[in-house]
């Protein structure tokens, strides 16, 4: 396999290119931006500048105020600058499944530690506007339809990145988990997807349980 998993990983995102969608959808493509694949680029070379293998972890599709700005999963600017110590010029605005994502980060040990194992990602690594608000890739039926066949081409070429087969964990209880279940039954992508409540609904829904649902991401991800 040709190349440290960074390298790789970083070719992936430069040819990543829009899916045909719905009129009226808009879809993003923050590794367009050369300001972004040079914040991509200082993640991936810092953190996976190596050949071990990975465990992929799939949220849904990038938001406007994460990964839609710094191209990095579940990372909005503060957490980039504050956690993984790579310096932006971009509003200092939180994304609540970012703080979630990089307090459970912290408990597991730190970004060398979690990034040595694990690769946060999405199903679909673009996201979807309208009407300039985020949309999930399964909020409409014909978005959902018109994107699968983008979705299954980047999941296989995200675990050829080096990524396991045999787990996978998934991100969303709902229609994330079950959109994946039934592509990994017609494409067996994974022998087992392990699926954890979503970090947005977590924060908004059950903050007040913060600690609960870290610990269970904690002894999820052990299992690994």
């Amino acid at each position: 396999m040709a190349g440290t998993f960074a390298s790789r990983a970083y070719r992936f995102y430069q040819r990543l290119s829009a899916p045909r969608v719905p009129r009226g959808v808009g879809v993003m493509n923050p590794y367009r931006d050369p300001v972004v694949q040079g914040y991509m680029r200082q993640f991936l070379d810092k953190y996976f500048a190596d050949y071990r293998e990975r465990t992929l972890i799939l949220g849904i599709n990038p938001g406007r105020f994460g990964a839609g700005v710094t191209g990095v999963t579940f990372t909005d600017p503060v957490a980039m600058a504050d956690y993984l110590h790579i310096p932006n010029h971009l509003a200092r605005r939180r994304e609540l499944s970012s703080v979630f994502i990089y307090d459970m980060i912290h408990r597991y040990g730190g970004p060398d530690a979690f990034f040595a194992k694990f690769f946060l990602t999405a199903i679909s690594p673009l996201g979807y506007t309208r009407d300039g608000l985020n949309l999930n890739y399964y909020d409409e039926p014909a978005l959902a339809k018109a994107v699968t066949p983008f979705i299954v081409d980047s999941l296989e070429q995200q675990i050829a990145l080096g990524c396991r087969r045999d787990v996978a964990f998934v991100l969303g209880f709902g229609t994330n988990r079950k959109f994946i279940e039934k592509l990994n039954a017609e494409h067996r992508f994974f022998e087992r997807i392990v699926a954890l409540e979503h970090p947005r609904w977590i924060m908004q829904y059950r903050r007040k349980k913060l600690d609960f649902y870290i610990d269970k991401y904690l002894e999820a991800l052990g299992t690994a």
